[in-house]
């Protein structure tokens, strides 16, 4: 199959190329460069991104110095409080007033979708690490953003699949009411029934949900073998803990956590959470470079990093190096040169960044331990399988992305 990339992207590659093979070293505009994290500081998504994936941005900037070229790297955060309106607004007014180079974090999906268009108007770049509906580099893709950590596409092939072929083949539903619930709801959907299974019912919460009691009963009154959680965060643990109180597992039914994040077993504890599958980016007990990583992140964190966390490190180390490379913060160039080479590092296997702006690499399905099996506080995941990148992903194939032609 071959992949024709728009008259845009063209440009941006021709750019890149015309800029390294004359060997230019421009100046970074404003003399700095700047970054912008923008992310749920304070609320439902706090602990998978928040302050902590701020100190991975700022380790990385750490890691190449605090300058490229004599030109200081500024970092800036502000708290989006998972509104759209808000997260537009805010980057609006960095490129307005404070000439941002790079917007980084961009968690909520709904805010990441507002952000992004914000970002091309301006010809700007954004790099989201947070986020997983799909649509972000499918229907949602722009020439100035890339997805990094993972989307709904691989979350669903993963767990979905796996629990289908282990004999669920009857669902629920309980989704997250925005884009980043629906996009997941629709992929799960895909996946169950293509391989032989049955989405018997649904309903959607508002987002954020305290009191899941009513929609915990009418998954219960479904008769459907799993429940799957189509939220993340706050949402998803509070699911799950009214799920325990209602007894559902003792009464024949299974939850599948579609969005499972390591802060989320790790607060629930591993008597609730033991033999949950789950499909993730990264799990910083995965192998010898991960864990010298995560154990930098712990001494200055206190706690162990998420795969978005790791995300946010590796894509703005990423991001530096490759203006290091070319002398300049130029969106245009720095977003050509990130999707011609290789992406491998502690974070990232067999990594490259695709013409849709989707960063694919391999995902690994997981399974949570139980508290005999585990040898401290934080050993959480036996990793099980590893999910090849080019199969995690959706094809491109099948991309609705402006940007792609087949």
């Amino acid at each position: 199959m071959t992949f024709i990339k728009k008259t845009l992207t063209s440009s941006i590659a021709l750019a890149a190329a015309t800029l390294m093979a004359t060997g230019a070293q421009a100046e970074m505009s404003d003399g700095e460069i700047r970054i912008g994290y923008l992310a749920d500081m304070s609320g439902t998504y706090r602990d998978l991104a928040g302050p902590g994936g701020l100190e991975a941005l700022r380790m990385a900037v750490e890691d190449v110095g605090g300058s490229i070229n004599g030109a200081p790297i500024e970092v800036f955060s502000a708290d989006d409080r998972n509104s759209a309106d808000v997260g537009a607004n805010t980057v609006r007014e960095w490129f307005d007033t404070r000439n941002v180079d790079l917007v980084a974090g961009l968690v909520a999906s709904s805010v990441t979708i507002a952000a992004t268009r914000v970002i091309e108007e301006n010809n700007g770049l954004g790099i989201v690490s947070g986020s997983a509906a799909s649509s972000i580099t499918n229907e949602h893709c722009t020439p100035n953003h890339i997805h990094w950590v993972y989307d709904t596409y691989p979350l669903a092939n993963g767990t979905a699949k796996a629990i289908v072929d282990q004999g669920g083949d009857t669902w629920f539903m309980l989704t997250a009411d925005y884009a980043f619930g629906h996009a997941l709801e629709g992929d799960v959907t895909r996946v169950v029934e293509e391989n032989g299974g049955e989405v018997v019912g649904g309903v959607r919460h508002p987002f954020p949900t305290d009191d899941f009691s009513s929609y915990i009963l009418q998954a219960q009154g479904s008769g459907a073998k799993i429940i799957g959680l189509a939220n993340a965060g706050a949402d998803t643990v509070n699911a799950i803990n009214t799920a325990s109180q209602f007894g559902v597992v003792q009464s024949g039914q299974q939850l599948a956590g579609l969005l499972v994040f390591l802060n989320d077993v790790y607060a629930m504890g591993l008597e609730t959470t033991q033999g949950l599958l789950l499909t993730t980016g990264w799990y910083w007990n995965m192998d010898e470079e991960a864990r010298e990583w995560a154990e930098r992140y712990y001494e200055r964190v206190g706690r162990m990093p998420t795969m978005v966390q790791a995300g946010i490190y590796s894509s703005t180390k990423h991001y530096l190096d490759t203006v290091a490379e070319l002398g300049t913060d130029d969106p245009v160039a720095v977003r050509a040169a990130l999707g011609e080479k290789p992406i491998n590092d502690f974070f990232s296997r067999n990594g490259r960044v695709r013409e849709d702006g989707r960063m694919v690499h391999d995902m690994f399905l997981a399974e949570v331990k139980s508290p005999e099996a585990s040898e401290h506080e934080w050993d959480l995941y036996e990793i099980l399988a590893t999910i090849p990148a080019e199969e995690a992903y959706r094809p491109l194939s099948e991309s609705q992305c402006q940007l792609v032609q087949n």
